[in-house]
């Protein structure tokens, strides 16, 4: 069978044997694989960067950390966060030269850390991104229901256009990833040309204390404020990391994987840390926080009215859809291919581990996304007894307890990876040669344990509830439920299954060594 072309060294990386003509073939047919070729660098940098939708990020993230934290000082959180992520980044691009799997953080994590542990990082990454689409559902239904208010002067319940959305994801997820790359990638890149413009206009226009740079001052990252709003910011940059769940899609994973990721964190790290010192430029230093306890989510939206006008104003708002809309096929994707890897392997049954058609698409996989967004959409919409364009609830509890719930598991994801890195080249007997990335992947580890210990204490503040509410334990309790399930079935198949175990992280690799021990006499 052949899934895509390759070059010599792409195919000793992986352990794969290639055919003639550089074809990679596949012990357990077309079917078992996803199509390799799909993607070059820009197909799967778009991707990547729509998940962390940008232009959410300045409107949303970005205005609750200065009106709930109080913190002045985000665009230099913006840097710090960039740099950590950077030094996770020296490792785990590594890693995704040597193991190519669309399973990406499990097959890491299976790979150092051994299949135990691989099958429980599964588990905590199919919640975790799970949570994070159900949550831009829900905001995405409130947005699209104002605008439907404002410039249709219709009342929409929030669930109906969250519940489209639901559909028209999975119909386009069913699509060749090359075509939902280029949906991906219009979106993005009119959503970032749009923000870029209003920081020109608000550096063209500052506020009274003119082109300030007070937000990047160290003195502005002092009080109790500054460990949670690592959490808030830190969320902003989910879906850089994403990178290597399509690296059996790409041509050069080895090459393309690891670019792109760099260029990712770079771009979004510069990109964040530009627009939220914008925000402070618009609004005046002294005047950021009391201006966004005053507009919350409409910041951005009030700021480019007196600078930009109304039809740019109106523009943006459109664009703040579609932006959020981006973000939801792209977590689609990427969930879809973790429950194909996890199909493949035996940690999910046998049906999710086949693409569809000519597509290729993980078809299985994203039937399941879909069916479960339904369910989850529409016990919120059935609780939901407050009248059209009331967002107090259940909306914003979706918004803020899934997001949160999704970023604390992305979060101790990356975390594990850090220590798989660390695991998987010292057993191999490479920790010299690769010493420097051990050194920063062990500094990232240690980083992102600290923000994740924050997020869990400060959980309550995260998601609006009081200190004494059995949400503050309750949600995180429910990436630990995942990991502890994870855990016990990768137990049982160690204990029950030890081939089906011996294959979790292996992807199309231990397909490969079934067919040369079939054929060994």
């Amino acid at each position: 069978m052949t899934t895509g072309s390759s070059s010599t060294s792409s195919s000793s990386n992986t352990g794969r044997p290639a055919t003639a003509g550089g074809a990679i073939s596949t012990f357990k047919g077309q079917e078992r694989a996803l199509h390799a070729g799909r993607l070059g660098t820009g197909g799967l940098l778009l991707s990547v960067l729509a998940a962390t939708a940008p232009l959410m990020v300045v409107a949303g993230v970005m205005p609750t950390t200065f009106a709930v934290m109080g913190i002045v000082g985000q665009p230099l959180l913006f840097v710090i966060l960039g740099v950590v992520l950077v030094l996770f980044s020296v490792g785990y691009a590594e890693m995704s030269r040597h193991v190519h799997n669309a399973g990406a953080f499990y097959a890491y994590v299976a790979r150092g850390l051994g299949g135990t542990a691989g099958a429980g990082a599964a588990a905590v990454a199919l919640v975790a991104y799970s949570a994070l689409q159900f949550g831009i559902y829900g905001i995405f239904g409130f947005e699209v229901s104002g605008l439907f208010a404002t410039y249709g002067h219709v009342e929409v319940a929030w669930w109906i256009p969250a519940l489209i959305a639901v559909l028209a994801v999975g119909a386009l997820s069913w699509l060749k990833i090359d075509v939902n790359a280029l949906v991906l990638g219009v979106l993005l890149v009119v959503e970032v040309a749009l923000v870029v413009i209003f920081d020109i206009a608000a550096v063209a226009d500052p506020a009274k204390e003119g082109l300030s740079l007070h937000a990047f001052n160290p003195d502005t990252l002092t009080g109790a404020g500054v460990g949670t709003a690592l959490c808030f910011c830190i969320a902003a940059f989910t879906g850089f990391e994403q990178a290597p769940v399509y690296a059996e899609e790409t041509s050069r994973p080895h090459i393309l994987v690891p670019r792109v990721m760099f260029l990712a964190i770079g771009f979004v790290a510069v990109f964040f840390a530009l627009s939220s010192w914008a925000l402070t430029v618009a609004a005046g230093p002294s005047g950021i926080v009391g201006a966004a306890q005053k507009q919350s989510a409409g910041l951005l939206f009030f700021l480019t009215e007196s600078r930009l006008g109304g039809a740019f104003t109106d523009v943006l708002h459109v664009l703040f859809v579609t932006g959020m809309f981006a973000a939801l096929l792209s977590f689609h994707n990427v969930v879809a291919r973790y429950a194909f890897a996890m199909g493949r392997e035996g940690l999910l049954p046998a049906a999710f581990g086949r693409t569809t058609g000519s597509s290729g698409a993980p078809g299985t996989g994203s039937l399941l996304q879909t069916g479960v967004s339904v369910i989850v959409l529409i016990a919120f919409a059935v609780t939901d007894d407050k009248p059209t364009g009331d967002p107090t609830a259940p909306v914003l509890h979706l918004f803020t307890w899934a997001g949160n719930v999704g970023a604390l598991g992305v979060i101790l994801l990356m975390a594990a990876a850090s220590v798989s890195v660390i695991v998987f080249f010292a057993r191999r007997g490479a920790a010299r040669s690769q010493a420097w990335r051990l050194v920063t992947s062990a500094i990232a580890a240690v980083a992102l344990l600290v923000i994740a210990g924050y997020t869990v204490k400060d959980f309550d503040i995260l998601v609006g509830a009081g200190p004494d509410s059995a949400l503050s334990w309750l949600l995180p309790a429910l990436v630990a439920v995942a990991l502890v399930v994870g855990l016990v079935q990768g137990l049982v198949l160690r204990s029950r299954e030890p081939e089906a175990y011996a294959r979790i992280g292996l992807g199309n690799e231990a397909f490969q060594l079934d067919k040369a021990a079939e054929s060994t006499p």
